[in-house]
């Protein structure tokens, strides 16, 4: 067994379904402590079940600054450091155009995709400092370098996160803090059930699973701390 991770400690945000999921998984495999958070608790109780104790779960919305503040307590409190943050949250509705769009679904997109990354890079970063390392891998999309039609406030999000990463990095390099952001193409995720139009079996049949996403950032989880991944870009072979 490759415990390339062992004693490390991982948050990852958005770990009930999808890439998030797969990565607490492929993380765990590799020997590290994995704190599971997403907003469903049975789906984390499950997740939880099925790694057993190299895992714990603290339900948590990422948009809300009080629970993402327990979260990061949770975790020193059980283990005592957090050397990873995944930030895999990420969501997408199906009336995404600026024709019905509404200010309403605009505020919550932002707030899933983007302030809630910002909420747990803010948290984390004073114990990653006092530790003087760490790492934060944020989960964008492919549509930050090829434009589509998933809509403006998802792209916006997205694009943000590139700044939010490149941003901290500048900012905390000196006290050993590294960012990767990793733009994943089409993912075989429970996010493509809200596209307005049903995405045909054939073009499905060639996206990414999950498990590759994972694989990734287990990649970037293991470069050792003299070197950095500031991007990755994951894409589908066949489209």
């Amino acid at each position: 067994m490759n415990l390339a991770l062992e004693n490390k400690v991982a948050i990852i945000v958005g770990s009930s379904s999808g890439m998030g999921k797969a990565t607490a998984r492929s993380y765990a495999q590799a020997g590290a402590s994995v704190v599971l958070a997403a907003r469903s608790k049975d789906k984390l109780d499950n997740l939880k079940a099925e790694i057993g104790n190299r895992a714990i779960a603290c339900p948590t919305d990422a948009r809300d600054v009080d629970q993402v503040n327990h979260l990061i307590q949770t975790t020193l409190d059980k283990f005592g450091q957090i050397d990873i943050l995944v930030y895999a949250t990420g969501t997408n509705i199906p009336d995404r155009s600026l024709e019905v769009l509404t200010h309403e679904t605009w505020e919550m997109m932002i707030g899933t995709n983007l302030t809630g990354a910002f909420n747990c890079t803010k948290a984390v970063l004073p114990t990653m400092r006092k530790q003087q390392s760490g790492l934060i891998i944020y989960l964008s999309s492919g549509c930050v370098q090829s434009p589509d039609v998933s809509g403006v406030s998802y792209q916006a999000s997205k694009h943000g996160m590139s700044g939010l990463a490149h941003g901290t990095f500048q900012e905390e390099q000196e006290n050993g803090i590294r960012t990767t952001v990793i733009f994943p193409g089409l993912c075989d995720t429970p996010i493509v059930l809200q596209r307005p139009t049903p995405t045909p079996p054939e073009v499905m049949a060639k996206a990414l699973k999950p498990e590759d996403v994972a694989d990734a950032c287990l990649y970037v989880a293991t470069t050792p701390s003299r070197a950095r991944i500031p991007e990755l870009i994951l894409l589908p072979a066949g489209l």
